[in-house]
């Protein structure tokens, strides 16, 4: 459990930066990408039922996290938490094979295409730190696309009581690290990064963070 002041302070730096809490949109199309939060499942449900958007696709299949704790890919758990909620299976779309985000974003664009549907706008629904990276991603990966990004309603508090609160700043710390090189790979267009922010990073890296860090082998 994350108790460390200094920690939390550095780590809430990050999540500042990371979250971009959008307004909503109405849009033709919501879009869950997989994790091990199913707050991101619960979020899309609820965007539906507020008639946000009239079609979701659940987009993932098992990731570092997540291979752990479940058997199916997390596009199927989404979908089956968002029909307990009273969405209907025919209103959801399963993306089953993407390991990361730019293959949430491109097989699901694939996917759209694919069976005929041509949504001119879409609502990204993810963890509320993994928002700016979906935004530098889809720059790159879907930049015909009108996008709103949007996560759960939790704070960041909330988050540092979740059961996986070291994950949490491990994942945030490599997430600041793709945002930094991902666009020299081509991977996402550039975001600007504050000196506060990668000050946080470096940081937090010395601290120990770095599990989610990656080196010569990358993906986006």
């Amino acid at each position: 459990m994350v108790t460390d002041s200094a920690v939390i302070d550095l780590a809430h730096e990050l999540w500042s930066y990371l979250r971009l809490d959008w307004p909503l949109e109405k849009t033709d199309c919501i879009v869950g990408l997989g994790s091990y939060d199913l707050r991101v499942a619960e979020r899309c449900a609820d965007l539906y039922k507020q008639n946000w958007g009239p079609l979701i696709v659940f987009s993932g299949h098992l990731g570092n996290w997540t291979k752990g704790i479940w058997d199916r890919s997390e596009a199927e758990i989404f979908a089956e938490h968002a029909i307990a909620r009273g969405i209907p299976a025919d209103k959801i779309k399963l993306e089953a094979k993407s390991t990361n985000i730019g293959e949430n974003l491109g097989f699901t664009r694939k996917l759209l295409l694919d069976q005929g549907i041509y949504p001119k706008s879409v609502t990204i629904v993810s963890k509320p730190a993994t928002e700016r990276r979906i935004f530098a991603t889809c720059g790159r990966i879907w930049p015909e696309m009108k996008i709103c990004i949007t996560s759960p309603r939790i704070t960041f508090d909330d988050q540092l009581q979740d059961g996986i609160q070291e994950y949490f700043v491990h994942e945030m710390v490599g997430d600041i690290q793709r945002i930094k090189i991902y666009p020299d790979l081509g991977f996402q267009i550039p975001q600007d990064i504050p000196d506060r922010v990668w000050s946080a990073f470096e940081k937090l890296v010395v601290m120990g963070y770095d599990k989610h860090l990656i080196g010569q082998a990358v993906s986006p």
